[in-house]
């Protein structure tokens, strides 16, 4: 049963909009009836309808134009022609214009009810589908970029530029700056936002499970392999890849991605049958590719396949605006996650906060908000709220390099933590590998391991 519908019927004859009125109510409609195009467009104007039939000739303005004009004033109204001159360049034309359907004089009253039916199911399943996009986008939009300093109204900037195309993005940044959240908003506001983002941690994973993980694999191409696994490249169809962490990707696997970009063809481990794929890479890394280039471990061709388009994301310590406003922001998230009544930040907090060099960048400054949230017995979260690190640090630094300053810093973790790897990582919120990186990177030693 079709549910009550508010039909306009325009049409110059009297006996035709009689005829319609009296079989559309008895159906249990809502019909109002215009002898004329003028008479529509008032009667469209101080109403809204679900349907309008409109009589294709008609003195003056004829059904074409009147089609025209209400669908302009009107975007979700159901047009359907009437006509008694029936022929194909009319139904085309019509058409076109963005009539429904049209029907033929003289009626038959059970074609029309049809005709009506199945024109609100149309609008129901349009509406519906309308509804579950809004849904859609709701749910998948990423939270939102936050920073109003110069450097970050640049990146929303930049986000904006390269969101439409299909252009490769290259993010670069420390860790914890929000390369990821600059990813997904990419992502989510690009063409391709309704079909998957695929996240890919490079630098998690040994070479072997990369390989799997990015190309796939068929049954029996190792030890383990009982079945067919779809790689990321495949999981993505017609959406994004994001290859976190790229600067950690053996030569090996990069000579097997630069394939697949410039291909956009993959074969799985154990495979021989290429597969076409389509999808977008956006790419990020805490390293500096070009020095990794020189040093000849990063492919130069992957690099500039990569590098198309870049958006650098500075560290927090060189927008120090956006520090108090962050903080503020997490503080007001996390109240609200744990059920707390309003927290404030304490003079003394705010200034420990601004004094602090966040080497872990926008993460560490939301883990240390966190803590703060969990730890905090009174309406203001006190310095003592914050870890430990954070208030006994010294104050920020005005010169040495920023590799100094991170040296600096994971040392005094790696000391406070008693040299407990996964503690440290926790601490400064990135991963053990990444953590060994650094290590490794800065020539850290453990107390006594060098006696």
């Amino acid at each position: 049963m079709t549910p009550p519908l508010k039909i306009l019927v325009v049409d110059d004859e009297a006996i035709v909009r009689d005829s319609l009125e009296g079989w559309f109510r008895q159906d249990g409609h809502q019909v109002t009836a215009a002898a004329s195009g003028k008479e529509a467009l008032r009667l469209a104007a101080q109403e809204h309808y679900d349907i309008a039939l409109v009589d294709l000739k008609m003195p003056g303005m004829d059904g074409l134009d009147l089609q025209s004009r209400l669908a302009a004033a009107d975007p979700e109204l159901t047009i359907i022609l009437m006509t008694a001159y029936a022929s194909v360049d009319t139904a085309i034309q019509a058409m076109k214009a963005g009539a429904y359907d049209y029907i033929i004089k003289p009626f038959d009253p059970d074609d029309l009810s049809q005709l009506i039916r199945r024109a609100a199911e149309q609008r129901s399943l349009r509406f519906e589908n309308l509804r579950l996009k809004r849904s859609l986008e709701a749910a998948t939009a990423p939270p939102p970029i936050l920073g109003a300093s110069p450097a970050m109204r640049r990146v929303l900037e930049l986000v904006t530029t390269v969101a439409g195309t299909d252009a490769t993005v290259l993010i670069t940044g420390e860790s914890g700056t929000g390369k990821e959240l600059v990813a997904r908003a990419i992502h989510a506001t690009s063409p391709r936002r309704y079909n998957p983002l695929v996240t890919v941690n490079c630098g998690a994973l040994p070479e072997g499970i990369l390989e799997s993980e990015l190309f796939g694999h068929e049954a029996g191409a190792f030890t383990g392999a009982r079945g067919r696994h779809r790689g990321k490249f495949e999981s993505a169809a017609g959406g994004t890849v994001f290859l976190d962490e790229i600067g950690e990707v053996s030569p090996k696997v990069q000579v097997e991605l630069l394939r697949v970009l410039e291909e956009k063809r993959v074969t799985r481990l154990g495979g021989t049958a290429p597969l076409a794929v389509d999808f977008r890479v956006i790419a990020a890394t805490n390293c500096d590719l070009q020095a990794l280039v020189k040093e000849g471990s990063f492919r130069e061709d992957l690099f500039w396949r990569l590098n198309v388009f870049t958006i650098e994301i500075p560290p927090l310590r060189e927008r120090a605006e956006d520090i108090l406003p962050l903080a503020e922001h997490f503080l007001a998230s996390f109240t609200r996650a744990m059920s707390r009544r309003g927290l404030e930040l304490s003079p003394e907090a705010r200034k420990a906060v601004l004094a602090y060099h966040w080497p872990g960048n926008v993460r560490e400054l939301q883990n240390a908000v966190e803590r703060a949230v969990v730890v905090c017995n009174g309406p203001l979260v006190e310095p003592g709220d914050l870890p430990v690190h954070v208030i006994a640090s010294p104050p920020r630094p005005a010169s040495g390099s920023l590799a100094d300053a991170e040296r600096d810093h994971v040392r005094a973790v790696l000391d406070s933590a008693g040299w407990n790897i996964s503690k440290a990582a926790r601490i400064l919120d990135v991963d053990r590998v990444t953590l060994y990186n650094k290590i490794k990177r800065y020539g850290l030693e453990r107390p006594g391991d060098g006696a």
